[in-house]
């Protein structure tokens, strides 16, 4: 196609847009594709945002571990070996230090490999069906150009005989072209929105095992040093369960 050529074609596609925006030409509307294409575009919202949320867990995972790397070290300046609390600092500066060091490697790998990976991947797919998407677009316009000249000359006869066939050929051709990939699209559209079950649900089992894991490690981290803080403490622990035990009984309600 010369750049001549597709500069009128596009020139006509946005004349006959503007037409039917002022209800000057008819415009086809195909109900089964718009509520497939609802489908893929709320499928695609939310997988974009999935995405964007799993990466800001990792962000944030990343943000929190080394916060506590840094408040241990400013923990560690304030005890000496002499100092009762002092072993309780060291070995806690020890502990994140370790969970930082799995942030940043093992779970770090393991997150983006099973979960940001693949979601990416599946995303990725968007912008290509979007693509076709347009090329339907631009057919349906086509179609719907053609289709309203046959009109016009069905209406208005012109003087040469040739003239309605042969528009009646180039609509019988656009709609031909237009059908053909709007049936691809009704036929894949589904397709692709099926297939978040089978390709999402791995991720998100992967998901809850990172989290699972990580939330284990800095469990038994952390227990660990209960045994460095005095055995008064645990009233103290005592104290916070009675309260937290309080606050689930508390009930709000109205008297009217």
């Amino acid at each position: 196609m010369s750049f001549l050529s597709g500069f009128k074609k596009n020139l006509n596609r946005a004349g006959t847009t503007l037409m039917q925006r002022t209800g000057i030409s008819d415009r086809t509307i195909d109900s089964e594709f718009e509520e497939e294409y609802e489908r893929f575009k709320t499928l695609e919202q939310k997988s974009e945002k999935l995405t964007k949320e799993a990466k800001g867990y990792l962000d944030s995972l990343r943000a929190m571990t080394t916060a506590q790397t840094r408040i241990a070290q400013t923990i560690g300046h304030f005890y000496d070996d002499s100092a009762p609390m002092g072993p309780a600092g060291h070995e806690y500066k020890r502990a994140v230090e370790r969970l930082d060091e799995e942030a940043r490697t093992e779970l770090d790998v393991a997150f983006r490999t099973t979960v940001l990976e693949p979601l990416t991947r599946f995303c990725s797919y968007f912008p290509e069906i979007h693509e076709a998407i347009k090329r339907r677009q631009k057919k349906l316009l086509d179609y719907d150009n053609q289709r309203s000249k046959v009109r016009k000359l069905i209406d208005k006869p012109s003087e040469d005989p040739q003239r309605l066939p042969l528009a009646e050929q180039e609509a019988n051709l656009a709609r031909e072209m237009y059908e053909n990939l709007n049936t691809i699209l009704v036929n894949d559209l589904p397709k692709m929105v099926e297939l978040r079950v089978p390709y999402l649900d791995p991720t998100f089992e992967a998901l809850v095992k990172s989290q699972l894991r990580f939330c284990q490690t800095s469990y038994e981290q952390l227990e660990a040093l209960r045994n460095h803080f005095p055995p008064e403490n645990e009233k103290g622990d005592g104290r916070v369960d009675d309260v937290l035990q309080q606050m689930r009984e508390l009930t709000i309600c109205g008297n009217f």
